[in-house]
């Protein structure tokens, strides 16, 4: 089992930056492949990117490459997605989800979901 818990979203200014976290539970949080996923309003949810249980691969929607980036500390069961330049279409809740070892790029292939943290990006 494991929980998940986000953190860091808010207000900011297109073209500003955030840092969003996701903490988790578990002896095993090493184990899995961690995505962020994205929801706006009236939009289906997302994928945004993926990094691989051992932070040695990551993967990142054309739309964020180059701006977003993601990391994890195994250590300290975290995994974090930066976000430059945001946009105001950027504006969503942002999901972390965990994925039992591999790789994934669709909502039901994850196994646990956290509940969310709102990025409201103004113009």
């Amino acid at each position: 089992q494991v929980q998940l818990l986000e953190s860091g979203g808010g207000f900011v200014q297109a073209g500003g930056s955030l840092r969003l976290s996701c903490a988790a539970s578990g002896r095993t949080f090493s184990r899995y492949a961690m995505g962020w996923f994205r929801q706006a309003p009236g939009k289906e949810r997302e994928i945004v990117a993926v990094i691989r249980w051992s932070g040695g691969s990551t993967y990142y929607a054309d739309s964020v490459k180059g701006r977003f980036t993601i990391s994890r500390d195994n250590a300290k069961n975290t995994v974090h997605l930066q976000m430059n330049s945001l946009k105001p279409e950027e504006t969503a809740v942002y999901y972390c989800a965990a994925k039992w070892g591999g790789w994934g790029y669709e909502e039901y292939e994850y196994d646990y979901w956290g509940q969310g943290t709102q990025v409201t990006v103004s113009s």
